[in-house]
């Protein structure tokens, strides 16, 4: 059988399908997020929910009421985010991601059949929380293991920018109501919330399981004809033929011991701890830019600087949230992840520090009109912020860690870390109302000093991703490559990618001993490769028993 040495084609019709579909997920969470700021300032859903009189002698929310109701959200998407390792990698992607749909639309509907009861809102947010939790796991897992790794970062990256079209659609559909009389005031944009899981549930029905999964399932021609599909090429072409070699030689290596593999080998297996503590921080990190500072209390921080209508720059803000996640997507693919994030995280710092000192010492907190060039001030840095976020810490921390990670642990170590992200959600959106109200905008030095942070993590601990496949991502951290130079490392030729001085896994993933392994000066030696069994080790089919030709394909055979 040849080889099918053709140019490959990675952006096509069905790789575009692919991840607008399966990017829903992120509108259905931004869409969520966007609409509850506005609800919090619509004259019907403050009668029928508020428990206090504000200062112009009309009902509004508690800094409790109001936190519990905008924070439930996010302990939903906690527990939903650790729900979707096991079910993902017992029923597979497309599964699981059917069941967070499910799931969301019980929550909205545990909302919409309540016009009285607060805590009825506050539950049925934590239950659609669950559904946005599992989908905030599965949509960059599925990209990253599906999409072609010459685009992966910027379908990856689609699940950011999703997520801002549904916050940007979210005010646009309550500026559209919040004049309206009665209850349709807020249940009008509640229920548009329908329409997003039923498309994408439909949507996911035509699309294929993920490659990865399949293989691991011992699927191997499925596999192989996903991973063709993906790439638009023929089943023997070279991008095949190398993917589906990769693939085998970590699945190899990993089995290598032998037998069920228990929970807590996702933190012993090689360098795993290490990644996973990175990945738990970016995670926490992106939460900590105080981008949400601004999504879930835009109208109301908004209104405290003098605007006649916070709705209005609610959407001017929504907007260029989604307008820069565009040029973010090229970004992430010409600039690298490292580059990128580091630029970000500075001009961030730079932003917040001018809201931070603005809102504090120039604004008049009291009467502020009587100071409308700081209210200005505040709004156009907050834009700035946006812009800068938009294009490197939105999107690109999803891609990182949707690629940071090896199949075996994929699902159980995105969970932990984008648990991560719904942890300081909460924290944030819950604490917010009680921050402000104790030092007011000082609140945003806290989070400049998170975003110098941010900064200072990434230059420091994370390797340069751009352009490789996640096979050989998962090498670069086995090797101890350092961060600083793993933007020009190369893999070395002529050798297996996994066979490099003992990448082969003991039982409880130990074993390995690396000897200066960032520059391969130490000794390297070749490790056998088990004898296949009926559950692992397949090797004729794979597409290994001939070179793979192009350029950066590793010589050597395995088999």
């Amino acid at each position: 059988m040849g080889v099918d040495n053709s140019h490959v084609r990675v952006f096509t019709p069905r790789v575009f399908a692919m991840g607008m579909i399966v990017s829903i997920g992120g509108l259905i969470f931004g869409y969520d997020t966007g609409q509850i700021s506005g609800f919090l300032e619509m004259d019907d859903f403050l009668q029928r929910f508020g428990n206090t009189t504000g200062a112009n002698g009309g009902p509004a929310f508690t800094n409790v009421r109001s936190g519990t109701i905008v924070g439930l959200l996010s302990i939903g998407t906690l527990l939903g985010a650790l729900i979707a390792a096991p079910v993902a990698d017992a029923f597979g992607r497309k599964v699981a991601i059917l069941v967070g749909n499910f799931i969301f639309c019980v929550g909205v509907i545990v909302q919409i059949t309540t016009d009285t009861t607060w805590y009825q809102i506050a539950l049925g947010r934590w239950v659609a929380g669950l559904g946005v939790g599992i989908l905030s796991v599965l949509t960059p897992m599925y990209q990253s293991e599906t999409a072609p790794r010459q685009v992966r970062g910027a379908l990856v990256s689609a699940y950011q920018l999703f997520i801002t079209f549904g916050i940007f659609l979210a005010y646009c559909i309550n500026y559209g109501t919040e004049t309206d009389n009665g209850k349709s005031q807020w249940m009008v944009p509640m229920g548009v919330g329908f329409i997003f899981p039923v498309i994408m549930a439909i949507g996911i029905l035509f699309l294929r399981e993920s490659p990865r999964w399949d293989y691991r399932r011992g699927r191997i021609e499925e596999a192989r004809k996903t991973m063709a599909k993906s790439y638009s090429v023929p089943e023997n072409h070279w991008e095949v033929n190398r993917e589906m070699r990769e693939i085998k030689e970590k699945l190899d290596a990993e089995n290598a011991g032998g037998g069920k593999h228990p929970f807590y080998e996702v933190f012993t297996g090689p360098r795993m701890a290490y990644r996973i503590s990175l990945g738990v921080t970016l995670q926490a990190l992106q939460q900590l830019t105080g981008a949400n500072f601004f999504f879930y209390y835009g109208t109301t921080i908004f209104q405290a600087t003098g605007l006649n209508n916070s709705f209005v720059t609610s959407m001017i803000l929504g907007g260029v949230n989604f307008g820069m996640t565009f040029p973010g997507l090229w970004v992430v693919e010409h600039f690298g992840r490292r580059r990128a994030l580091i630029t970000g995280g500075l001009w961030q710092f730079c932003c917040f520090m001018v809201f931070a000192s603005v809102g504090h010492f120039a604004l008049d907190q009291t009467t502020p009109q009587n100071t409308p060039g700081a209210g200005t001030a505040m709004i156009v840095f907050a834009c700035l912020f946006i812009a800068g976020y938009a294009q490197t810490w939105g999107p690109i921390v999803w891609a990182v860690t949707g690629e940071m990670y090896p199949s075996r642990y994929r699902a159980k170590a995105m969970a932990m870390s984008t648990a991560s992200n719904w942890i300081w959600n909460f924290l944030i959106s819950f604490f917010t109302p009680f921050i402000t109200g104790a030092i007011d905008y000082r609140y945003g030095y806290v989070f400049a000093g998170c975003n110098f942070a941010g900064a200072f993590v990434v230059y420091f601990f994370l390797c340069e991703h751009q352009g490789r496949s996640l096979e050989e991502i998962d090498t670069m951290y086995i090797m101890h490559v350092s961060p600083l130079k793993s933007s020009k490392w190369v893999a070395p030729e002529g050798e297996d990618l996994v066979t490099a001085d003992k990448l082969f896994l003991e039982p409880g993933a130990g074993g390995i001993r690396k000897q200066e392994a960032s520059g391969m000066e130490g000794e390297q030696r070749l490790e056998d490769v088990p004898a296949a069994t009926d559950e692992h080790g397949i090797t004729d089919v794979s597409g290994i028993g001939y070179e793979a030709e192009a350029s950066g394909v590793r010589g050597g055979s395995v088999g």
